[in-house]
């Protein structure tokens, strides 16, 4: 999928130019800081924004009142802005309700948000489905408050309007669909938002700039606002997404940890193991863990109903950094070389849903000799390189039930060598492509669940 001109740190730089430029911005489940991003984004790629009404019905929820946001301080007697809105979107809770009045500090405390543990920096705090306010602020700026009146304010506002989420679809050759989902809810946190949309946005141009070219599967980016948004989605595109074969969600692709999998429900689907394979792979990263019905969009997407081959890909998983959902989820822990490499993981495991496939072997009594049709080296006696064992084991295990991946498992080598090595004997008549069998599903389907628990439109 890679362009060829286009070498990788160009396109890490790219991506983390994107994360800077969108940093500042104070975005929400709703509102103009969630618009201006995904316009923003709409310059990268070609994208769709989707305005869900406020008070529209999706499943058992309801999609809430807007909120913007323009300012908020707390300040002292003497006029001193002690925290400031406009230093950190963080120091506010995200959805507080207008408020102007005056506290002492004994009044205001109850309303103030630190980390004791980590005394230089600022909480992510929300209170999306209950209308309440706060601040959050260091530790030591809350210690160092002294016994004083103070003014606050937060001018913001909590009325209709409308839930934003962006779409982008690029056809394959098939109406068989992957999703990629990213959430891009939170305001200013480098890791646990923005990593995922540059990456997404990444794998979006990548895309959408050969349509139907190369790639057999019909591609579905969307950028949403977290929980509300997937849940909203699947709730307007019941039968769209009984199309979905496959499906990642992506976030916290920036930090230097492992690259970090967590499996769809069924636990054991092309996905799953596609995604293992490339983790296994992947220089000091094997940590693939079973799915739980927490976490990110993925559990909206793996709920019974709908029961998607949705996983979840990460670095470092949410919560298990220091820095998540604090101020310290900044440019600073982001990088680069981390979010081009989680970039090419993720085309690593798409490569794999492209191109898996079975092959029956059209010379299977004893192998065929491989040196006179240029295959193999004119020289032995040194042991063999990837790739020619790649030839043997596509060879050997090509009768028709074994697929590429099947074969790359048991050989212990790459999936794209494996795949080199059988599209070459299939140019040299030695193989054939058959079709993949149906396979037998170990989990209830939508279909099983919908009948029992139907759901109106």
């Amino acid at each position: 999928m890679s362009p060829a001109s286009e070498d990788r740190a160009s396109v890490g730089e790219r991506m983390y130019a994107l994360v800077t430029e969108l940093f500042p911005i104070c975005r929400s489940i709703t509102g103009d800081g969630l618009r201006t991003t995904l316009r923003r984004l709409q310059e990268s790629v070609p994208m769709d924004l989707v305005e869900v009404p406020s008070g529209t019905a999706a499943f058992d929820w309801t999609v809430p009142r807007e909120w913007n946001i323009r300012d908020a301080w707390i300040a002292n007697s003497r006029g001193e802005r002690v925290v400031d809105f406009r230093n950190s979107s963080l120091h506010v809770v995200n959805y507080s309700v207008p408020v102007r009045t005056r506290m002492s500090l004994a009044e205001l405390r109850p309303y103030l948000h630190a980390l004791p543990d980590q005394p230089d920096w600022i909480p992510y705090r929300t209170s999306y489905y209950r209308e309440s306010w706060g601040f959050c602020l260091t530790q030591r700026v809350l210690d160092a408050l002294p016994d004083d009146e103070y003014d606050i304010c937060i001018d913001s506002s909590l009325e209709p309007g409308h839930l934003t989420y962006g779409e982008c679809v690029v056809p394959g050759r098939s109406d068989d669909e992957i999703l990629i989902s990213c959430h891009c809810c939170h305001p200013s946190l480098a890791n646990d938002n923005l990593s995922g949309m540059a990456v997404a946005t990444e794998l979006t141009r990548r895309l959408s700039g050969r349509a139907g070219e190369t790639h057999y599967y019909t591609y579905r980016f969307l950028f949403i606002p977290g929980t509300i948004g997937s849940i909203t989605w699947l709730s307007k595109n019941r039968s769209t997404a009984s199309r979905i074969k496959h499906g990642l969600v992506l976030s916290c692709l920036g930090d230097s940890g492992a690259l970090t999998y967590k499996r769809s429900r069924g636990g054991a689907t092309l996905i799953d193991r596609a995604a293992e394979h490339v983790l296994r792979r992947s220089a000091g990263s094997e940590r693939v863990r079973d799915f739980v019905p927490y976490g990110y969009d993925e559990r909206q997407y793996c709920s019974p109903g709908f029961n998607l081959a949705v996983g979840c890909l990460t670095r470092t998983p949410n919560g298990e950094y220091p820095e998540y959902h604090t101020s310290a989820d900044d440019l600073s822990l982001v990088s680069a070389e981390s979010l081009v490499a989680s970039l090419e993981a993720c085309e690593r495991i798409l490569e794999i849903l492209e191109h898996e496939a079975r092959y029956l072997n059209l010379e299977p009594y004893c192998e065929p000799q491989l040196g006179k049709r240029g295959l193999y080296r004119p020289t032995g006696g040194s042991g063999l390189p990837d790739y020619e064992m790649a030839l043997l084991w596509v060879l050997n295990q090509s009768d028709g039930e074994h697929s590429l991946l099947d074969i790359a498992e048991r050989a212990g080598i790459e999936f794209r060598t494996i795949l080199r090595a059988a599209r070459d004997l299939e140019e040299h008549e030695l193989v054939r492509r058959v079709p993949l069998p149906v396979r037998r599903e170990t989990k209830p389907r939508a279909s099983f669940i919908n009948a029992l628990y139907p759901v109106h439109e």
